[in-house]
């Protein structure tokens, strides 16, 4: 591809998943701390290679779709989807992906992208490794396995092929995917060494596997922050993301809560980007007074930007006052929202340094935090 190629891709998650019997279509569902449809965005979004990310979903699906993920409405058939989420798109190249296939490796969009240099389309496959036979509850016939292969999403293309292959399409027929509407406009499509990890998530038991796939691919890391912010009269008091009544408040560059920035400084380490400082400079004018809730929340998207996946958060303030006990689960609530993640995912502690130093004078109140996360190995 060009120096000047643009590449989108495109998430169909407008089926029903009738198959699955939940509450919910399957591309909503939980998936690790997430849902299946997040675990799909966040892979495009972390490769270098893609420019944008859109989502087709069904009607009264809007509130399912990741937070600043571009959606559109799709039709009532794959097909229908897939053409309402083309035209929406400006690229040069796209890649068309199941929401259902939620585990996708890096390596599998890098083969893509290097096979769409010489070629309309390519996709991913697998050998058959099963025997396969005809019949129902009889069985029939083999069929010789030669020759056959397991096709798989992403599947990509030259932006201008695949749509010219779907505006000539028959509309009498229902294709399987995109690559048969490709091959039958004429069009050559290549094969790439396809993934175990893309398996469609179909039936209950595939959400099991999902699991723990996805658990294997992970590893724990820990990370602690620490802050501290003077006592003074005339600020309000702000901790955890909530406003205590005090006769003095934290002072500082935002709005000085030294919970959420502790816990900020703890998730920015678990993934080595830094500290609040590096991301939000106190020199930069703009921060003056800002709310701190979006420096943590910023810190978790970039935790679950990375894959990664948000275990526990465990706080402690140190001061003589206020009493933290009667704020304690409101504090916890809070944090628990910024973060998206159980109450149970957090725990806030509070203590006193016996009237020794800066907090035991009652001249400043300091925090410190520990974060636990799981991200994807090496």
């Amino acid at each position: 591809m060009t120096a000047t190629a643009r590449t989108a891709a495109l998430i169909v998650a407008a089926g029903r998943g009738e198959r699955m019997g939940g509450a919910v279509p399957k591309q909503f569902a939980p998936l690790g701390r997430s849902t299946v449809l997040a675990h799909a965005v966040a892979a495009f979004q972390a490769h270098g290679g893609i420019d944008q990310v859109l989502v087709v979903i069904g009607a009264g699906h809007e509130a399912q779709v990741p937070a600043g993920v571009r959606a559109v409405i799709g039709g009532i058939e794959r097909r229908d989807s897939v053409r309402a989420g083309l035209a929406a798109l400006d690229c040069t190249h796209v890649l068309i992906h199941d929401a259902a296939r939620p585990l996708l490796p890096a390596p599998v969009i890098d083969r893509l992208l290097a096979a769409l240099g010489t070629a309309a389309g390519a996709v991913p496959v697998l050998p058959v490794a099963d025997t396969l036979a005809h019949g129902d509850a009889l069985l029939g016939a083999v069929v010789p396995r030669a020759g056959l292969l397991r096709v798989q999403t992403p599947q990509a293309f030259r932006y201008d092929a695949i749509v010219a292959a779907h505006e000539a399409w028959d509309d009498a027929a229902t294709p399987t995917d995109d690559a048969q509407v490709a091959r039958a406009a004429g069009y050559d499509v290549v094969t790439v060494e396809g993934d175990n990890a893309l398996e469609k998530l179909t039936y209950p038991q595939d959400f099991a596997a999902a699991e723990a796939r996805l658990a294997a691919r992970l590893v724990s890391r820990s990370a602690t922050g620490f802050d501290v912010h003077r006592l003074e009269a005339g600020e309000e008091l702000w901790l955890g993301g909530v406003l205590i009544p005090h006769d003095r408040g934290l002072s500082g560059h935002s709005d000085a809560d030294v919970a959420l920035h502790a816990i900020t400084d703890a998730l920015l380490g678990t993934i080595g980007a830094g500290d609040i400082g590096t991301h939000f400079p106190p020199s930069d004018p703009q921060w003056r007074g800002a709310a701190s809730d979006q420096f943590l929340a910023h810190a978790a998207s970039l935790v679950r930007a990375e894959g990664g996946v948000i275990d526990f958060v465990d706080l402690t303030l140190i001061c003589e006052a206020p009493k933290i006990g009667p704020h304690r689960a409101t504090i916890r609530s809070r944090i628990a929202a910024i973060l998206g993640v159980p109450e149970q995912a957090v725990s806030i502690k509070a203590t006193t340094s016996e009237r020794l130093g800066f907090t035991g004078r009652g001249e400043g109140i300091a925090a410190q935090a520990i974060a636990t996360v799981r991200v994807p190995g090496a």
